[in-house]
């Protein structure tokens, strides 16, 4: 009794946990900098090859994936939590909720398409 609700707590936890940690795992960080030479007064300053900068457009794809993920975390976290609560009303050795089921599959494919927004 205890045994499967224990597993499939844990099963739901694992999967959230996953998609969390994929998500930190593959954050972009910042592409580091050559500092600027020191100027020196008679000599040209040589120039080098310039950066464009990133479009607008990019910007703002970047942005509203960032915020499709919050919102996916936050609905991860909610249906965590209603999987825990059925999970302590169900009595599992004598009935296996199909509802539970769903639920975690549910929760996998959320923190599965977390995990994918997150690369990029």
């Amino acid at each position: 009794m205890e045994t499967r609700r224990a597993f499939l707590t844990g099963l739901a936890l694992m999967t959230a946990g996953s998609g969390l940690a994929g998500s930190v795992e593959h954050s972009q960080s910042p592409v580091p900098q050559e500092p600027s030479p020191i100027p020196v007064p008679g000599h040209p300053q040589p120039s080098g090859p310039e950066v464009p900068p990133a479009p607008n457009i990019d910007k703002k794809i970047l942005e509203n994936n960032d915020k499709d993920i919050k919102k996916k975390v936050e609905q991860l976290y909610q249906l965590a939590n209603e999987l825990r609560e059925e999970v302590e009303k169900t009595d599992s050795s004598k009935v296996l909720s199909l509802n539970l089921v769903k639920k975690a599959e549910e929760i996998e494919k959320l923190a599965h398409d977390i995990k994918n927004r997150s690369k990029g």
